[in-house]
């Protein structure tokens, strides 16, 4: 009798957490497997963005690819599947499927999905105008997770669209981080108390719906009461790409324009990152190691090695001239 594979904890609770959060992370899902592997068809594992997984897809040797290719699908927003197997026993190449070879003593092969999962962009509009509605609705209709706040109070059923309708100026309760867009539209009623709440929260992208003339104001009134130039100078007033004298509804087309051009910029930045910095070959069998995540390592002659696992390791620390090619 074949026995049964490891029995994962239950990972509803850990991503229904994740998703309250708004943490970016991966389901990874084992869709086949030949014996002999320690994984089978349908167990599954979250890897998160620090390079954590939860749950089980295989032992030491399929753990570090899925999560390197985890962390990778998450940096391009793509899902992919991973075809593992030894060196000698890849397929072909397939559009779509990414092959990684594993050196470990087990001679078994499996494929995992790999699906990234990201947060929907955060909106938060301060203010309440036929301006804020229009932006909620069609920001909601291109994907971003829209909340509406207004220091005076506002109804809920004044704007259908959003996902929330806060009270108050409390930013930071409202979910408020640094991947966060925050479109200050108070129409000169407290412009100033919205900036500044919205700059102390860190978020990425802030801007003031106001004339340029108001616009200096604002800027003016912030500066004399403290507000460093260099926080000002992150605010995006007036909001909006420039197309001359609208209605409120076409301002609100404009202003979304300039955050789907920075959300663009941003994704395109995160894609060309510091990709295979972290990247190590283990000197014993060939395999690709993550530094930052692996819990084996070893020092010889000064330089730091990083292994797939502690079998390798081992074989290393007791004879590292075998494994390195000299210089």
């Amino acid at each position: 009798m074949t026995a049964p594979s490891p029995v994962a904890p239950s990972l509803v609770a850990e991503e229904a957490g994740l998703v309250a959060r708004r943490e970016a992370y991966a389901r990874v899902t084992v869709v086949w497997s030949a014996s002999p592997v320690s994984a089978r068809a349908g167990d599954a594992g979250l890897v998160t963005a620090d390079g954590r997984l939860r749950g089980w897809v295989g032992g030491s040797c399929a753990e570090p690819v899925v999560v390197r290719q985890a962390l990778d699908a998450l940096a391009e927003g793509s899902s992919r599947l991973v075809h593992l197997a030894p060196p000698d026993d890849l397929p072909p190449s397939r559009p779509g499927v990414v092959t990684a070879p594993v050196s470990c003593a087990s001679e078994g092969s499996l494929e995992v999905f790999v699906e990234p999962r990201l947060p929907p962009p955060q909106l938060v509009v301060v203010g309440r105008s036929p301006l804020t509605r229009a932006l909620a609705t069609m920001a909601t209709a291109v994907g971003f997770d829209v909340t509406v706040v207004e220091r005076d109070g506002a109804e809920a059923t004044d704007f259908p669209a959003a996902a929330r309708v806060m009270d108050g100026l409390d930013l930071a309760a409202a979910g408020v981080g640094p991947t966060s867009f925050v479109v200050v539209a108070t129409m000169g009623r407290y412009d100033e108390d919205a900036v500044e709440a919205a700059l102390a929260t860190g978020a990425g992208f802030v801007a003031l719906v106001a004339s340029a003339r108001r616009a200096a104001t604002v800027m003016d009134v912030l500066r004399a009461g403290g507000v460093a130039d260099e926080a000002l100078a992150r605010v995006r007033a007036p909001a909006g790409l420039a197309l001359g004298d609208l209605p409120h509804v076409e301002i609100a087309v404009a202003v979304l324009a300039e955050m789907v051009a920075a959300k663009a910029a941003a994704g395109a930045a995160v894609g060309a990152g510091s990709e295979g910095e972290s990247e190590a070959v283990d000197p014993v069998c060939g395999m690709t190691v993550d530094r930052s995540t692996s819990n084996d390592v070893a020092v010889h002659d000064g330089v730091t090695y990083a292994f797939c696992c502690s079998g390798c390791r081992r074989r290393f620390e007791a004879g590292p001239e075998q494994f390195l090619t000299p210089a």
